[in-house]
């Protein structure tokens, strides 16, 4: 490759990156949120469109969220637990390291909780100068014990970020799966396809199918995913199929010498990849080439 197409490349990358970082640091108005119970101990605080869900694990020595949305969602998401336990949030995961899942971890740390999340996205929030910095990292698994609950934390390697993990309640059969799936368009319910591969952080249109099919080999029946509905392992399973159909198209595509335009219609068209999808897309074309 000429240099002056390397460069031209690295921009592109720069600009995807910074299109997502823009959106995701970014503290927009108070979500309006809502409790969903999953379990009689398990709930998730949800909201339509952004930011991402946070499931809450009830216990009677306190609380375990997965994830705690943008700063200005603390009240709302203290208010929800309220409804439910008038215990203390103890442990925060943070699933990755981008805003709408982290953004309340300043505050969540003036209340004493401890945040856990993986080495890798804790890397990422002291490369982007983020605050709330995580506690304890994780390398490929973790336990946390609670008010005699067992939760396990997995990372099976690069999907959205290269920091993403999974949190598994496994009494429940259910598992949080942070943004390495995304029920469909929160606001459309499309069918379920592939989300934004994050590349500024790590992401992986190719290793993602594999880092699914790792989380998969739990045993659970719901899953809640980074945005969207509570759904099924089976839902998981098909947003599975839909990355590596992604994945597949772009190899054929670019075997076949198609041109940017061209792999642009069939992003959108066969994946209903929208404006934040295509601020990455260079960087998919580079890493399936």
């Amino acid at each position: 490759m000429r240099k002056s197409s390397i460069a031209r490349l690295f921009v592109l990358l720069f600009l995807g990156g910074a299109l997502w970082v823009t959106h995701s640091q970014q503290n927009p108005a108070p979500a309006k949120l809502s409790l969903v119970k999953v379990k009689d101990d398990l709930y998730v605080i949800h909201n339509d469109i952004v930011p991402g869900n946070t499931t809450a694990l009830i216990t009677g020595e306190g609380v375990l969220l997965v994830d705690d949305k943008f700063d200005v969602d603390h009240d709302g998401i203290l208010e929800q637990l309220r409804k439910v336990t008038d215990k203390p949030v103890k442990y925060v995961v943070n699933t990755h390291h981008h805003n709408d899942h982290t953004g309340g971890n300043v505050k969540m740390l003036a209340m004493k909780a401890v945040i856990v999340a993986s080495e890798r996205a804790r890397e990422n929030m002291v490369d982007n100068k983020q605050p709330g910095l995580p506690d304890i990292g994780i390398e490929n698994r973790g336990h946390i014990h609670l008010g005699g609950k067992d939760v396990e934390l997995y990372y099976f390697g690069r999907a959205h970020t290269n920091g993403d993990i999974v949190v598994y309640f496994p009494a429940d059969r259910v598992l949080a799966a942070g943004d390495i799936f995304t029920y469909g368009d929160a606001t459309q319910k499309v069918v379920p396809r592939p989300e934004l591969i994050d590349y500024a952080g790590g992401g992986s249109g190719k290793e993602w199918p594999k880092t699914l099919e790792e989380a998969l080999k739990l045993d659970f029946d719901a899953v809640v995913p980074g945005h969207g509905d509570v759904a099924t392992k089976k839902d998981m399973a098909q947003f599975r199929d839909g990355t590596i159909a992604l994945r597949n198209r772009m190899h054929e595509m670019l075997a076949q010498k198609k041109t940017r335009d061209d792999i642009v219609q069939m992003v959108q068209s066969e994946f209903h990849w929208g404006p934040m999808q295509m601020g990455h897309l260079d960087g998919a074309i580079a890493e399936m080439r």
